[in-house]
């Protein structure tokens, strides 16, 4: 039996990337996007992969509800949100409308999609979900020198790592897998569509993105970091998350006093 793999955002960047590389694996894809000539233009380049195209705007509550109803009733066996925007502003400058859609298309839409699909996993003892997020989402003791403009966005990407962690725990023994990919600057559109020239910057190729993830998928991570050589850097984020988590008490603490 085929496996079937249902990507956001595969228009371009990392969602392409992705659904390039579980073609040549031998998926069956359904891949989302809001172009559908990018949507085409990738299903007659694999002709000899079975691929439907669902045009959908993840900011909307009916396109995160058409795909939602093909995570629930199709069998679905690799989940990968990609689908992003980043609307990089001052905060008290992002209007309410760009508010609203970072949060439907990185927040909502990944929560959503991934309730539709999990039952489904259960009932066939297996299943993998992979959200994709990025290295903003440890930025928010930067200081503003460093990480100006970005408030939304890093915070649905620090969910998407809080929410990865989390449901990878409550899903252990289930035979699904929950990952986080969290790459740095990319070399996709995604800048660019944001007035940001990056070229002359050095960036990792959305291929080698999906490399790491899947790689990380085979060494048991929940976080992928793909440009983070050190693993040990990230165990010692979680590892200081937990240690204040458990060092909580029920005493106000004395600095407050």
């Amino acid at each position: 039996m085929s496996k079937l793999a249902l990507i956001t955002g595969a228009s371009s960047g990392i969602g392409w990337a992705f659904a390039e590389r579980l073609a040549a694996d031998g998926y069956d894809l359904v891949v989302v996007g809001r172009r559908q000539e990018r949507l085409e233009q990738f299903a007659a380049s694999h002709p000899q992969t079975t691929v439907r195209t669902v045009v959908a705007d993840l900011a909307t509550t009916a396109g995160i509800g058409s795909v939602a109803e093909i995570c629930a009733t199709e069998p679905v066996t690799l989940l990968v949100n990609n689908a992003g925007v980043a609307h990089y502003m001052p905060f008290a400058e992002l209007p309410a409308d760009k508010a609203a859609e970072l949060v439907n298309v990185k927040v909502l839409a990944p929560t959503m999609l991934s309730r539709a699909a999990i039952s489904g996993m259960q009932e066939r003892g297996e299943g993998t979900i992979i959200n994709v997020a990025g290295m903003i989402a440890f930025g928010g003791p930067a200081p503003h020198s460093q990480m100006p403009r970005r408030v939304v966005y890093g915070g649905t990407l620090a969910y998407l790592v809080a929410i990865s962690q989390t449901l990878s725990a409550e899903l252990e023994g289930t035979g699904i897998t929950v990952q986080v990919v969290c790459p740095g600057v990319v070399a996709t559109e995604f800048h660019e569509r944001q007035g940001m020239d990056l070229t002359m910057m050095p960036r990792m190729s959305a291929a080698d993105v999906v490399t790491a993830s899947l790689c990380g998928l085979e060494l048991g991570e929940t976080v992928c970091a793909p440009g983070v050589e050190d693993a040990g850097l990230l165990d010692a984020v979680f590892h200081a998350d937990l240690a204040a988590f458990g060092a909580q008490s029920p005493e106000l603490a004395t600095r407050y006093r």
